[in-house]
């Protein structure tokens, strides 16, 4: 029988492995707080407006103009034969107008479905079912690539991430039945990818991931090239997940493999998206299964600048406007050059890991008011004519200014900022109007919502928590200003009482409509809104009203117990009456009273062993 039939139970509750003197604790970033507190000039453009009309805009079949539409079908399908698909052109004037990326397809569905728009029936077309023809169906692959046709091992963000893309997408169409066929056959790629660069449960040991990509068809990786070990935190995203929908503990162990070689890594691996993705599993692990990842190691990492490509957040002001927040090459030299598509998919990752590590609420907070200020520069309505590339186009054919730039230069052309990108000079575009970027949008504009205080932000803290266990309605508010603030919440229809999660207290009761938030000076108010009346109780270090968790870190002093990471045979098969190693392996030290089944049958109940270290049994089982 599989192995993944054994199963262990402790007689103890699992709680966090986390500095109980932190608890509660605002924890700083240094670079954000190099960042203003209120950017100025302070435009904070209507961003769930601009991902509608980019949406209608570029779905729209009958478009005309130069370079439109811009979108277009493929008649042919690779994997899916007989069934219509579609593509978007990677940029405006692309010079390869038949590529259409997933990349930038599949988050132009899911950025529009968080903000309402059901892309399964619009149009006359489901165009997230659709997005199923980028799954490479074929054994040498299995997974989402960047086109119907391709092969993994070339540059590894363009291979996880569309498989992270495909993983949202399904989170939001649940009735697409092809998605779920999909799922495990993914999983288990990237699962035996970890297999084979070292990782294993029997007994444990921890990848080696430093590559610039993974041929999923040869197990072999690409050395050559600038190396992206952050890929494995996009690895542990999809392992992970996988792990929320299956419950299958494989998928589990070789996410926790993945994030324990991002965490013991000693310089900065940021490259491009997949570090962030990586940041907000270390911190739904460290909450959900007690896991103990350094997470200000990983979000210092992010906004620092690193040495692989000194890419990192950009800090100070070009030209008399506040950049600081966007995400890109951060030089610090006066040639900093800064990309659309990372800050969104920065904020879609780093919002929510809020939720599961509160003491960088306010520093999240803070850079995404920054990120979103600055990220209407990208836009050409934004910018005088002369500070960008392509201003003429987009005043004829989007007067609505809803496709962006691919970057902003911090000097270009003598002029700071300016809106540019690399496709005219790359020679793969007639403008620098870039798809694959502006497609990203939805993310952040399903996270924010303006308040009655201009320049407070109320960020939800649930819309890109794909997977996440049944929660309450949940927000953030950060002040940046030097004053106390009265913020209105407006509420959904019912009665709720306001529970504080940085007091772990219910601060307001039986509110209807509104309720109106006092913010102090530079602070946030992190609040979940519960039933009026509910039942709040404690389980360890988190709080839940009604049995639904509302709170991860409630600020109590709990004993570091032993956490249980695996318990493994060494063969795929056991059998019966034949002498079997079995590995079990945990974290922390002291002796722990256990029992373990195969198959729901007791093998041994009530054992003692003491785990000062990893353990490796030797059992007959008969």
């Amino acid at each position: 029988m599989s192995h993944r039939n054994l199963s262990l139970q402790g007689i103890f509750t699992l709680f966090i492995l986390m500095p109980l003197c932190l608890l509660g604790q605002q924890i700083n970033i240094p670079r954000i707080d190099q960042m203003p507190d209120f950017p100025q000039p302070y435009e904070m453009r209507d961003w769930k407006s601009v991902a509608r009309q980019y949406d209608s805009t570029v779905f729209d079949v009958n478009l005309q103009g130069q370079y439109l539409p811009l979108v277009f079908f493929r008649e042919t399908s690779v994997n899916y034969p007989g069934q219509l698909s579609f593509g978007l052109h990677t940029t405006v004037g692309t010079t390869s107008p038949a590529s259409g990326e997933a990349i930038n397809a599949i988050p132009a569905l899911v950025g529009a479905t968080l903000n309402g728009i059901d892309k399964s029936d619009q149009f006359g077309h489901n165009w997230a079912q659709m997005a199923q023809e980028f799954f490479n169906k074929r054994p040498s692959e299995n997974v989402y690539l960047n086109h119907p046709a391709a092969s993994s091992g070339h540059d590894w963000w363009y291979e996880t991430m569309p498989n992270i893309f495909y993983m949202q997408l399904r989170a939001l169409y649940p009735e697409i039945a092809v998605f779920d066929d999909q799922l495990e056959t993914m999983a288990m790629q990237w699962y035996r990818a970890v297999e084979a660069m070292g990782g294993s449960a029997a007994p444990w040991s921890t990848p080696y991931m430093n590559y610039r990509a993974w041929n999923l068809s040869t197990m072999q990786p690409l050395e050559t090239g600038v190396p992206e070990p952050e890929a494995a935190g996009a690895i542990a995203w999809i392992l992970y997940q996988t792990y929320v929908n299956t419950g299958k503990e494989h998928y589990r162990h070789a996410a926790e493999m993945a994030l324990e070689y991002l965490d013991g890594l000693q310089s900065n691996p940021s490259y491009e998206l997949q570090l962030a993705y990586g940041a907000y599993t270390a911190a739904r692990m460290n909450a959900e299964t007690g896991t103990s990842y350094d997470l200000d190691k990983m979000l210092n990492w992010l906004f620092n600048r690193g040495p692989l490509r000194g890419w990192g957040s950009i800090t100070g002001n070009w030209g008399g406007y506040d950049c600081s927040g966007l995400i890109g090459e951060a030089n610090d030299q006066g040639n900093d050059y800064a990309f659309m598509m990372n800050g969104y998919q920065h904020a879609a990752a780093l919002v929510p890991l809020v939720r599961y590590d509160e003491r960088y609420a306010t520093a999240i907070a803070k850079w995404v008011l920054n990120l979103a200020n600055a990220s209407r520069l990208f836009y050409p309505a934004s910018l005088p004519a002369d500070q960008q590339d392509n201003y003429a186009w987009s005043q004829l054919h989007d007067p609505l200014s809803v496709i962006g730039y691919e970057a902003l230069k911090e000097t270009k052309n003598n002029k700071s900022p300016y809106a540019t990108g690399d496709g005219v000079d790359g020679g793969w575009s007639a403008t620098n109007l870039m798809l694959y970027n502006s497609s990203h949008v939805g993310y952040l504009a399903a996270l924010i919502e303006k308040t009655n205080v201009e320049g407070i932000l109320q960020l939800d803290l649930l819309k890109t928590d794909f997977y996440h266990q049944e929660a309450y309605p949940t927000y953030l508010y950060y002040n940046p200003f030097d004053e106390e603030q009265a913020v209105v919440c407006q509420l959904p229809a019912g009665t709720y009482d306001i529970y504080n999660v940085l007091t772990n207290t219910v601060e307001t009761f039986a509110a209807i409509d509104q309720t109106v938030l006092q913010i102090p000076a530079k602070t946030v108010k992190y609040i979940v809104l519960i039933p009026t009346g509910a039942t709040i109780t404690q389980d360890g270090i988190k709080n839940l009203a009604n049995g639904i968790i509302i709170d991860f870190n409630n600020g109590q002093t709990v004993p570091n117990y032993p956490r249980i990471k695996a318990l493994v045979a060494g063969d795929s098969i056991v059998e019966w009456n034949v002498l079997t190693q079995v590995f079990c392996t945990v974290d922390g030290e002291g002796p722990l009273t256990y029992s373990w089944w195969i198959d729901d049958e007791a093998v041994e109940a009530n054992a003692i062993l003491d785990f000062s270290s990893n353990e490796t049994g030797e059992y007959t089982i008969a």
